[in-house]
Formats: C-alpha cells, structure tokens, sequence
C-alpha cells in the first residue's frame, strides 16, 4: 500500500512538475513574440510606409485614413505608471492577442474622434490593469505621430455587454478592455473596463 502512495505521490509530482514547465514555457514564448511585434511597431514609424492618409494636425480638413489587415502591428500603447510599452495588432483573434493589444476592427483609431477599443489579456500584456486610476495617462504612438489619453472612468461590465463598443464621437475615446477578476485563471463572463478621453 505505501508502495502505491508512494507511486501515486511521484506521478501528481511531476505531472505538476509538467505543468507548471510548460505554463512558464508558454509565457516567455508569448513575452518573445510581443518584444518582437514591439520592435517592429517602433521600426515602421521611421518607414514610409502607406498606412495613414490625410493629416489631423494640419487643418486641411482630410479625414485620418488608416489601411491595416488582420495581423499587422500598427502601433504602440505606452502605460506610463506600469513602464509598459506593448505592440498594438490589427484584431482581437487569439492569434492577434499573442502577439500584443489587438484593436477590436469596427472601432476606431487615433485622429478619427471616435472610439478606439484595444483589447488583452490579464496574465501577459495587461497584467496590472487594476492598479490605474483615474487621472493616469495612456499613449498611443502611430504613424499619425504621438497620442495622449487621461484615464476619467474604470469600470466592470458583463462579457455581452456591447456598450463599450458603441460609437464616441466627436469625443475621441480610448477604451481598454481585459478579463476580471484578475487573479481567475480560467476564463471569465465579466470584463474590466478603462475608458480615456483624448488630451493632446
């Protein structure tokens, strides 16, 4: 009997031996794609690349064009008061969310006053979330050039609840969106939402 225990007892211990090797095998591969995605993020603000056209700051009346596909790196989100800077991806897929914030399709984007909703997940890019408050800045850095958000309202919303897609404008909203609570590793029905309004 103590034989079995004994073997029982070795088995549970390295099946979570397993586990626990394979979880932290899955983050740092997740930590390399997004340090890559973040790289080039910053190397396409110095190409020429076609993805905005007309200018918001010249006063020349053109409407901010953005031309993205499903995939593509298109910016980066810088949290200040956590020291993250993190890859913007075009879509929410799970493909999309390895690799960074995705930019949920039908929002909008920085220059386009409207809602811009980026999503992530809690245990990689927005771990930390809850610790931002009200008054805390955001940036997005594009093509476009730098954008500012201050964080007025966090709150927590249902999954269904499709609220906080509805349109913003002319306010140019930014709204970040991740699982809740934080410490669940299993997923979740509610959602905890950061909206901020656009200050330069």
């Amino acid at each position: 009997m103590n034989k079995i225990l004994i073997l029982l007892g070795s088995i549970f211990f390295f099946a979570g031996i397993s586990c626990i090797s394979y979880f932290y095998f899955e983050m740092n591969k997740q930590e390399q794609v997004q340090a890559k995605s973040l790289i080039e993020a910053k190397a396409s603000f110095n190409e020429n690349t076609p993805f905005v056209k007309g200018d918001e700051n010249k006063g020349k009346g053109k409407p901010v064009e953005y031309h993205f596909k499903k995939g593509d790196v298109i910016g980066v989100l810088s949290i200040p008061k956590l020291d993250r800077e993190l890859p913007i991806i075009s879509g929410t897929d799970e493909a999309e969310l390895e690799k960074g914030v995705g930019h949920y399709s039908t929002t909008k984007l920085p220059g386009q006053k409207d809602r811009i909703f980026l999503a992530g997940h809690r245990d990689t890019v927005f771990t930390k979330m809850g610790e931002l408050q009200k008054g805390d800045q955001l940036t997005i850095e594009m093509e476009t050039g730098t954008h500012i958000y201050e964080i007025y309202e966090t709150l927590v919303v249902k999954e269904t609840d499709l609220s906080v897609l509805e349109p913003t404008a002319p306010e140019e909203v930014l709204t970040l969106s991740t699982c809740y609570p934080f410490e669940y590793l299993s997923s979740t029905t509610d959602r905890y939402i950061i909206n901020a309004r656009r200050i330069e």
